[in-house]
């Protein structure tokens, strides 16, 4: 299974550069396209993912790993089956923003937010994908250091994905990924179809015209 970058969408770079609302000057605009076409031409999107069994204990068939947390157990209540993946948009991707923060400290800024955003589509078309073949429903995806998820056990899931040797993607000794634009997470897979969690104001039609968000305020919808 091939991964895929399909886009890279505005509204969540605009988000990640923490715009609150109102008119955006035409040149900024411009610089934040230029910086997603480089982005999109620069990424070479690499992608592992195993599919395991969940024991009545927690863990994962075959494995030492057992994923902590209350979010985990009610992410996984009605799942058997549980999918490690991880994901990166490759070395090219992070010499890119190393010359930019060199050469120009906006564009590393921008194209920064571009690659968070460009992650997050390989990861959503990864699941896409998994979902058609996995046998069951697929539940939203976590990552170490979402909700209560340890970010502790990053290593771990990077060990069971064997990440270094599949996609090239080791850690640092603080548990931050090399290359800086790469994800792991895990989903499980139910019998039945599962409710997925609010997608986030990027993905919302009033993102631009948002009064809630000019006064750094949401709608109570995340």
């Amino acid at each position: 299974m091939e991964p895929r970058l399909t886009a890279i969408e505005e509204n969540e770079v605009l988000l990640y550069l923490g715009y609150k609302g109102g008119e955006i000057p035409a040149d900024i605009m411009e610089e934040i396209h230029r910086c997603m076409d480089v982005m999109m031409k620069a990424a070479r999107p690499r992608a592992v993912w195993r599919q395991f069994d969940l024991l009545p204990d927690g863990r994962l068939k075959g494995t030492d790993f057992f994923p902590q947390g209350k979010d985990i157990r009610a992410l996984l209540q009605d799942s058997s089956q549980v999918i490690l993946l991880g994901a990166t948009l490759g070395t090219e991707v992070e010499a890119l923003l190393r010359r930019a923060q060199v050469r120009n400290m906006t564009d590393a800024v921008i194209l920064d937010c571009c690659g968070s955003s460009a992650i997050e589509n390989v990861l959503d078309n990864l699941c896409e994908d998994i979902g058609a073949q996995a046998g069951g429903y697929l539940t939203d995806r976590f990552s170490p250091g979402y909700g209560d998820f340890p970010f502790a056990q990053q290593p771990e899931l990077c060990r069971v994905l064997d990440l270094p040797r599949r996609i090239g993607v080791t850690l640092s000794p603080g548990g931050l990924m090399i290359p800086q634009k790469s994800v792991t997470a895990l989903a499980g897979v139910a019998d039945r179809p599962q409710n997925k969690r609010f997608r986030g104001c990027a993905y919302c039609s009033q993102f631009k015209n948002c009064t809630y968000r000019k006064g750094n305020r949401t709608c109570g919808n995340q």
